[in-house]
């Protein structure tokens, strides 16, 4: 069973090796870590670990805030099997059928990030008090999204409400995605997640751009055949002869 575990943790030589010793008198197998943030003295990492059976959430925070200086922020199961590369995956489907690149986007983006929703809305009805439509979205991601904060022009992790949010225009698209996980959680969306998100959103949306350039040559060139084929031409523009 593979478990996340995000852990603030003293930025100083020796704290991940307490954090590691730590989770293996748990029994726990660490198969990856991933630093996710580090300023004024502190890192938080996430550490990607499995155990051979259900392990006691409980029990593996208190064992964990035992160790001097360490806090665990959170605890949650994952299907993303470290090195299994889901980034590319996601670019691959995206690339094979780019007419869909925003709606397998927000399909993908949740399991990615461990987040609960993802959505897309019209870019110009963002504003604090609006109800936007939703264009694209995740299982689980609300039918409307009510904003109540001023948001920022670029890409930031907020709090919303109850929700923490990633925010990230899609420029020249048009739209605007959001990612959400709920407070429950208890967990802030740090630089590295957004940074990553950032550079997909980037990727993906220059591979739907080209996708959908090439659709249009493509539907030109159809028609062209079809007259050459058929014999037929193109009936002239009206009042020219």
């Amino acid at each position: 069973m593979l478990m996340r575990l995000r852990v603030s943790l003293p930025d100083r030589p020796g704290a991940l090796g307490q954090v590691a010793r730590a989770l293996g008198a748990l029994g726990a197998d660490i198969h990856q870590v991933t630093v996710l943030d580090r300023e004024a003295g502190r890192a938080v990492d996430d550490f990607t670990v499995s155990w051979p059976g259900a392990p006691d959430q409980d029990e593996v925070r208190d064992r964990l805030s035992a160790v001097p200086g360490v806090h665990v922020e959170g605890a949650w199961h994952t299907r993303e099997v470290p090195g299994s590369a889901p980034d590319y995956d996601l670019l691959r489907h995206v690339a094979a059928e780019p007419v869909r690149a925003f709606t397998t986007l927000v399909d993908a983006l949740p399991d990615l990030v461990g987040a609960d929703w993802a959505l897309t809305v019209p870019a110009a009805d963002v504003a604090p008090g609006a109800r936007p439509a939703v264009v694209h979205r995740s299982w689980r991601a609300p039918e409307v999204l009510e904003l109540r904060e001023p948001l920022s022009p670029r890409a930031a992790a907020l709090r919303d409400g109850d929700v923490r949010l990633m925010s990230v225009p899609l420029a020249d698209t048009g739209l605007w995605l959001f990612v959400g996980r709920a407070e429950g959680v208890g967990l802030a969306f740090h630089r590295a997640e957004l940074d990553r998100v950032v550079r997909l959103t980037e990727i993906i949306t220059m591979l739907a751009r080209t996708g959908r350039a090439a659709a249009v040559a493509a539907a030109g060139v159809g028609a062209e055949v079809e007259m050459a084929m058929t014999g037929k031409e193109e009936p002239a523009a009206e009042g020219t002869v």
